[in-house]
């Protein structure tokens, strides 16, 4: 493998997509491929739902007790915070490929909806469900406290 193609596996970040960070703010559908999880997909989509979080704070804190998950999170980085919307980029370790994370609160019914998705190619091997789990296991420790 040539140093071109090695260069070439190593910058996979690919464009940020043009359907995140809407105004006002929403989350984008799920494609067909099995690389994104969203807990607005419909319950009975295997593939693609995850359970929204849920919280039993006020609004500020539930953002808090977030912002700090992810800022714990390696390879992340916040790209913004709206009062009821988050978004960040989370980075593999080795191939550096990007995953669009967004977050959007409904504080009427203490819910904070979620999409994860992978930026480039078909399958994530179940990395984004992963992620949604391990954000939803450390949020859920802070917001018990």
């Amino acid at each position: 493998m040539g140093l071109a193609s090695i260069l070439s596996l190593l910058s996979c970040s690919g464009e940020r997509p043009q359907q995140v960070n809407t105004k006002p703010p929403q989350l984008a559908a799920c494609p067909n491929s099995p690389n994104c999880v969203s807990s607005l997909s419909a319950e009975t989509d295997s593939q693609h739902f995850v359970t929204p979080f849920r919280y039993h704070s006020t609004l500020a804190q539930a953002q808090a007790h977030l912002l700090t998950v992810i800022e714990n999170t390696p390879r992340t980085t916040l790209v913004t915070t709206q009062p009821q919307y988050i978004y960040a980029e989370f980075t593999s370790l080795v191939f550096r490929f990007v995953d669009d994370v967004e977050f959007l609160f409904m504080p009427e019914q203490q819910l904070i909806h979620i999409r994860s998705a992978s930026r480039l190619g078909h399958s994530d091997f179940g990395v984004n469900r992963k992620r949604v789990e391990t954000l939803r296991r450390h949020f859920e420790a802070l917001n018990h406290r």
